[in-house]
Parts: structure tokens; C-alpha cells; sequence
């Protein structure tokens, strides 16, 4: 592997020799002097060469391969390192002493101003950018988080299949694919098969990894594949032991981010992450809506849920209240639930659930799950499903299995509203929507 320099190992350096490897941002042809800004993936650098052909053009072969690079090109240099508190960028700079053209590039097809779609074509390119090389390195940071929250509180790590021979949850939102001499479906949620492994004796579980959901939206917030962050564990009393566990991942997750890349965030993006404080406020579904009605405003859906407007005005109100970016709204209506979500042992038409708002934007739902099997076949037919059809699923159950429950979170809603981001395109590594499949 070659020996380079990463950019930001640069200040720690000595003067004296290095090699840098990344590509060109920038050229400034002088007549006395050029400059170069390279970048790689850690930050950028300035790059110097005196010019020795001022008098004789075309004697210095160093200026006249300067001159010729081409923004994008990736290249090697070696040459000297300086550090000077005049510069800029770093307050250091390396005078070239020898380039080496990995790969020249073409004109680059998008600019600053090019709108989504169109970087979008070319996401390779418009990934250079630092805020978005920072943005999955944020990601990074939280996922290993998480990751390690789960496994510091004796959670296994599973992966479930993403080709399922029946629906998990709408089959109105299914993709079909071929599949020998029958017919798949790409799973819309791990939710049958994580809560497989709690009569498997596997008590906490959690898995990332991709979902599908066929829904031809094209909101800021919908992709038609995304990212699944997903917990279940066994032995819960209700909703609420669910709901502790999803704050305080949550937080674990924050902390990370704010400890490795607070300042970075607020330079990039001009915002100061919030470790958020526990527990989160927690408003039921019927509160929810009195306090927007009391506000002056009536969410118009007919089937009791919030719409976007609804969360966004509900978000201002904990924000007013409570300084918090986070609220968890619960005891929604069975009607807009899930037959496997567990009711009230007081009021069978609210079920043991929880929507979670960030920033005005629902990115996750959460519930304990019914495990008597009796109750979920006569919910199941209540919602219209055939047992029959489920069988696999309610097979589950007839063997023994704890108390149980969990969430499923959109790890790229997280992090759009977590860097307030206007879409969920600009945080997804290879956006897929209704209308995009490549690149």
C-alpha cells in the first residue's frame, strides 16, 4: 500500500519531507507562483510551487504539469512541509517537489448550485464534498454507538433475511420478485423475525440493515429502501420499558457524535448537537391532539393519526415546554396499530405504543407486542388477516414466549434531522426513491 500523509496528520509533522495523496480541489495559475488545494478524506491542503519559468516559459516541466491539472484529478505529491501561521488553510503548506497523476479527470458535470437530482447523478462526485464525507462519518460514530451500548447491555446482534414468502406488515407496500418457481417479497421490516428470536430464548436482540417499502412517496422524509435500526427484548412489563431502553441508546448515540464531531457539525452546518436529557417527554395521542387544537390547529387525518404538519406544531410545543428536541408520543389508537401490538388491560381500543419524534419528524414506532396466541388470532381477524396466512408467524407463540417488545428506527431520518438536512437524499449514501434506481 503506498505511504502517504493524511491531511490531517500534517500538524503534528515536522517540517521536512511527506507525501500526500488525494485530489485536486483547486488551481491558481500566477505568473510568479502556483498554489494547488488538495483534498483527501481527512481535509485539505495547500500545496505551493515557485515558478522558475518567468523569464523562459515552458523551462519549468513541474509548472507546466501544474498548469495542466484538471479539478478532480488524484494525484501523489512529494515534496516539503512547512509550517507557516500565514497560511489559511492549517497554517502549513507543502512546496511540491514532485507530482505523480494517478488518474487526470474530466470537467466535473455538477457545481455548488446543481440541485439534488443532478448531484445525484453523479453522487460519486458530489460525495467529495467535506460535509457530506462528514456526514457518514458521523453516522459511523453513532452506529458504533449503538452497537456498543447494545452489546455493553448483553443484546446479540442478528441478521435476518430480506426475502420473505409473505408479507411482514402491509402487503400494500410489498415489492415482488421472482423467486425460482414462486414468488418473494422484499421484507418491509425484520419484525416477525426478531420477535422470533424471543421464543428462541435470545432475550435482546438487535440488528441494521436495509428495508423495503413499495410506498410511491416523494417527500423529503420516504425512500423506497432504507436503513432499519431495530431492538426487541424480552421480559417487559409495557411500552414504557421499551421506551427507556430507545432513550437511553439514543443518548449513548449523541454523546458519541457530539463528544467526536461537535465542532466539526457546528462549523459545516452552523448547529450545536444536543445530548438530549432523560427521561424524554411522553404524550399520549389524545393529549397530542388537544394541545394542537388548544394551539388552533386540527390535524385533518380521518384516521385519528398526526400528519407531518401535526408533529412539526407538536415538536414546537415540547420545545417550548420542555427544551426538548425529542418526544415519545404514546397509547395510539388500535385502529391505526398493528393487529400484534398489545392493547390496554384497561382500555382495549389503545394499544401499549409509541410513536418517537425528533425534531418534528416521527423516525421511529415502537409498542410491546402481544404473545398470547389467542389474542392475537382474534386481532388478526379483527384487522381482517387470515390466520391461516400467518401460521408461520403465530407458530411463534404456541411454544412459549416472554413478555416482549421493541421499535424500529430510520437510521437515515436520524441523521438528516440529527444535522438538519432538507432531505433524506442528502444523508443517504445511494438515494433509492420511486423515480431513482440508479446510480
Amino acid at each position: 500500500m503506498t505511504s502517504r500523509t493524511l491531511v490531517k496528520q500534517l500538524a503534528a509533522q515536522p517540517d521536512g519531507p511527506v507525501s500526500v495523496s488525494g485530489w485536486v480541489e483547486t488551481v491558481r495559475d500566477q505568473k510568479k507562483v502556483q498554489f494547488v488545494i488538495l483534498r483527501d478524506e481527512s481535509g485539505a491542503v495547500q500545496l505551493v510551487h515557485p515558478r522558475t519559468d518567468i523569464e523562459e516559459p515552458g523551462a519549468d516541466p513541474l509548472a507546466t504539469s501544474i498548469s495542466a491539472l484538471t479539478h478532480g484529478t488524484f494525484l501523489t505529491v512529494t515534496g516539503e512541509l512547512k509550517h507557516d501561521e500565514r497560511v489559511k488553510l492549517g497554517g502549513l503548506e507543502v512546496k511540491i517537489g514532485d507530482i505523480e497523476v494517478a488518474a487526470p479527470a474530466l470537467d466535473i458535470p455538477i457545481a455548488e448550485d446543481s440541485s439534488i437530482d443532478k448531484r445525484l447523478d453523479w453522487r460519486f462526485i458530489d460525495l467529495r464534498r467535506p460535509e457530506q464525507n462528514l456526514v457518514f462519518r458521523v453516522q459511523t460514530t453513532f452506529l458504533h454507538a449503538l452497537r456498543s451500548w447494545w452489546v455493553e447491555n448483553d443484546f446479540i446482534e442478528i441478521h435476518t433475511p430480506k426475502l420473505m414468502a409473505s408479507a411482514s406488515e402491509s402487503r400494500a407496500e410489498l415489492f415482488e420478485v421472482e423467486y425460482f418457481e414462486t414468488k418473494a417479497y422484499l421484507a418491509q421490516s425484520p419484525q416477525f423475525f426478531k420477535q422470533m428470536a424471543q421464543p428462541a430464548g435470545f432475550g435482546k436482540v438487535f440488528e441494521v440493515a436495509p428495508a423495503f417499502r413499495a410506498d410511491p412517496s416523494f417527500t423529503s422524509r420516504h425512500a423506497t429502501e432504507f436503513i432499519s435500526v431495530d431492538a426487541e427484548m424480552s421480559w417487559v412489563d409495557s411500552h414504557e420499558d421499551v421506551m427507556a431502553m430507545h432513550e437511553q441508546l439514543l443518548v449513548a448515540g449523541l454523546t458519541a457524535v457530539a463528544e467526536k464531531h461537535g465542532a466539526e457539525i457546528e462549523a459545516a452546518f452552523g448547529i450545536q448537537v444536543t445530548v438530549p436529557s432523560t427521561p424524554f417527554p411522553r404524550i399520549p395521542l389524545a393529549e397530542a391532539h388537544s394541545i394542537l387544537e388548544s394551539r388552533g390547529y386540527t390535524v385533518p387525518r380521518a384516521d385519528g393519526d398526526l400528519d407531518p404538519e401535526g408533529e412539526r406544531r407538536l415538536a414546537e410545543y415540547v420545545k417550548e415546554q420542555y427544551g426538548h428536541e425529542f418526544v415519545f408520543v404514546t397509547d395510539y389508537a388500535t385502529g391505526i396499530r398493528p393487529f400484534y401490538h398489545m392493547r390496554h388491560a384497561d382500555d382495549p381500543t389503545l394499544t401499549n405504543s409509541y410513536d418517537l419524534l425528533f425534531n418534528g419528524v416521527e423516525i421511529s414506532t415502537g409498542a410491546q407486542r402481544e404473545h398470547r396466541v389467542d389474542v392475537l388470532v382474534a386481532q388478526a381477524e379483527e384487522k381482517g388477516l387470515d390466520p391461516e396466512e400467518l401460521g408461520f408467524y403465530l407458530d411463534f407463540f404456541r411454544y412459549g414466549v416472554p413478555p416482549h417488545g421493541g421499535f424500529g428506527m430510520g437510521l437515515n431520518r436520524v441523521t438528516m434531522l440529527l444535522l438538519h438536512q432538507p432531505s433524506i437524499r442528502e444523508v443517504t449514501y445511494l438515494f433509492r426513491g420511486p423515480n431513482r434506481l440508479t446510480p
